[in-house]
């Protein structure tokens, strides 16, 4: 059941459209490198497009009709959009689901030191990744910092071309015997991903007391000076490194985007796109783009917590449906896709991946029934009818879309939020967009399988029932 290459369908009318999709995602990409930033580009949009902050609803005690628009954030770091349908809500939403949090470097609490001259960032990983990666290559700042009198200061540093950028060093070639020799999970100690930002010390007057750490001093004094942030503020301080740059057209053909963060606002970028097209709906349509995924959906802002739950029962109280059992009701009926990417097939690896059973970039949309690892644990094992009423929808509306596994059985494996909103006994598969490269600083992404992404969850908004 081989597919055919989605560029193939294509008219000019489609190719328009793609580019046009295309420079949209890469200006996400390039304002929404964290999960904040992201939250405050996607309620930026919604509000454009009519969305009404929930929390007003409620102080206004608004009796919510057909063709409401509704969102709410959780901690600038999750959102949720709700367009309300024509059918009661006890009977289902149709919801999209991604997550907008990416693997990077987390600058620790107390993180500022100098050695022989040299300051640094002391960091912690975040999600899985390949620590050898991440040395050797342009770094930005971003991030927020909550000082003691309650100001939260915005910080994002390297992304500017008058900014400076940042480095994780590496030992050169010439005295790297030993570190060749190690395994590539080690090559690179995770405790070694330090950020170096600075080497100028500063300079004492002749009657000032010589002091040690000089170059942190210098420091010091530009952060209060531009940023009036002090040593202290990095304890509640969330910064992030990520890579610097923006996001790219890739390959000779612009077929391809190059990116960072692409796992998952591939998927956050075309479920929100798909969400704002698609206005005129019998049932309840719901996108929700949560954070955390990469660590295990846990924490107060993951898919994990209450979030999610109580929204939906707050517009059921402001729809006229109050109480528990008909959250359970809507909760049960509701139909999802789970909008993760998957492990675009890699030519140059080859042998990790069952091919008959993998996707193809170029290929469409992405559904896997299962994820998981080994024996399919951890996994959200979609039940047959449900793809089956899913393949009628995206057949009906000209959508090229492919199944796959995440790689080889016993290779590997990986997991997403679907498992978690299965637990309310709805119907929910994965599916998303082919990504090469996945979990590094700069991944991979065909510009027809994010076309056809946004085609398929446009489809399944409109149409699941």
């Amino acid at each position: 059941m081989e597919r055919v290459n989605a560029w193939l369908t294509y008219d000019e009318s489609d190719l328009s459209e793609i580019e046009k999709l295309s420079e949209g995602y890469k200006e996400y990409l390039d304002k929404g490198k964290t999960e904040r930033e992201g939250t405050k580009y996607i309620v930026e949009m919604a509000k454009k497009a009519g969305y009404i902050d929930l929390n007003d609803a409620i102080k206004e005690n608004r009796s919510l009709k057909p063709g409401d628009k509704l969102y709410a954030v959780n901690m600038a770091k999750t959102v949720a959009l709700f367009n309300i349908g024509k059918k009661p809500l006890e009977e289902g939403l149709n919801i999209l689901g991604a997550h907008i949090d990416s693997p990077r470097l987390d600058v620790k609490q107390n993180p500022l030191y100098e050695s022989d001259d040299l300051a640094y960032l002391d960091t912690h990983y975040y999600g899985g990744v390949k620590k050898y990666q991440w040395v050797t290559l342009p770094m930005a700042i971003h991030g927020v910092v909550a000082k003691a009198d309650g100001t939260l200061v915005d910080i994002v540093i390297g992304e500017d071309d008058n900014d400076p950028a940042f480095v994780i060093t590496d030992i050169l070639i010439h005295l790297a015997q030993n570190q060749m020799a190690k395994k590539a999970s080690n090559a690179v100690e995770g405790e070694d991903l330090d950020l170096l930002i600075g080497s100028r010390p500063i300079k004492l007057g002749e009657n000032e007391k010589k002091e040690k750490d000089l170059v942190t001093k210098h420091l010091l004094n530009i952060l209060k000076e531009k940023y009036d942030i002090e040593e202290e503020d990095f304890i509640s301080a969330e910064l992030e490194i990520v890579p610097a740059g923006k996001a790219r057209d890739c390959g000779i053909d612009k077929s391809m985007i190059l990116g960072y963060g692409q796992d998952d606002r591939v998927c956050a970028y075309t479920s929100l796109v798909a969400m704002l097209n698609v206005d005129d709906v019998e049932r309840t349509t719901c996108t929700l783009l949560t954070d955390k995924e990469e660590i295990g959906s846990v924490g107060a802002t993951g898919m994990q917590s209450k979030f999610f739950e109580n929204v939906v029962a707050e517009i059921l109280s402001l729809n006229g449906e109050e109480g528990d059992l008909r959250l359970r009701r809507c909760l049960a009926n509701s139909f999802m896709l789970s909008s993760d990417v998957s492990a675009g097939f890699d030519p140059l690896y080859a042998s990790n991946f069952e091919k008959k059973n993998a996707s193809f970039l170029g290929r469409g949309m992405v559904f896997n029934k299962f994820t998981g690892a080994r024996g399919k644990s951890g996994s959200n094992d979609s039940n047959a009818e449900y793809i089956g009423k899913i393949r009628g929808i995206m057949k009906n509306n000209n959508v090229n879309y492919q199944t796959a596994e995440l790689g080889k059985v016993d290779v590997g494996g990986g997991g997403t939020i679907a498992y978690i909103l299965a637990l309310y006994d709805m119907q929910v598969i994965d599916c998303g967009v082919a990504v090469l490269s996945m979990h590094s600083p700069w991944e991979v992404t065909s510009k027809a399988d994010i076309y056809e992404a946004k085609k398929g969850y446009e489809a399944f908004l409109r149409e699941i029932q």
